[in-house]
């Protein structure tokens, strides 16, 4: 019984190895990048720049800045520092689930909301 435990756990480990994602997100902690969304079936493109403090975004021509704070190497939380008005004031919280090359994939929502939606970055200076 003990030899049976010991293998069950053994492939448990090894095929949850295997499945997990590259997840290298301190590579994606500073730099300049390129979001590109699609909501209503058109397409949007936000560009932004991440300090280790702060994110300056520019979409549609208006440029914004929020402060950072990251909760651990792949979670952060944005919060705008020049809401104009109720929608604007809500944390938004992120979470890189996947790293490959100058990209990554995301899980983000406002602070509090059940409902997820996910994104592709791409990292534009190496």
């Amino acid at each position: 019984m003990k030899k049976l435990t010991s293998l069950f756990l053994l492939l448990l480990t090894v095929s949850a190895c295997q499945k997990m994602p590259e997840c290298n997100c301190t590579d994606f902690t500073t730099g300049s990048f390129e979001f590109v969304q699609t909501i209503n079936g058109k397409t949007d493109t936000t560009r932004f720049v991440r300090t280790a403090e702060h994110q300056i975004e520019t979409y549609h021509g208006r440029t914004d800045t929020a402060n950072v704070r990251w909760v651990n190497d792949c979670e952060l939380i944005i919060q705008k520092k020049h809401p104009r008005n109720r929608d604007e004031k809500k944390a938004i919280s992120m979470r890189i689930v996947e790293t490959k090359d100058n990209q990554y994939i995301m899980e983000y929502s406002f602070v509090g909301d059940i409902k997820k939606q996910t994104g592709t970055v791409t990292k534009l200076d190496q």
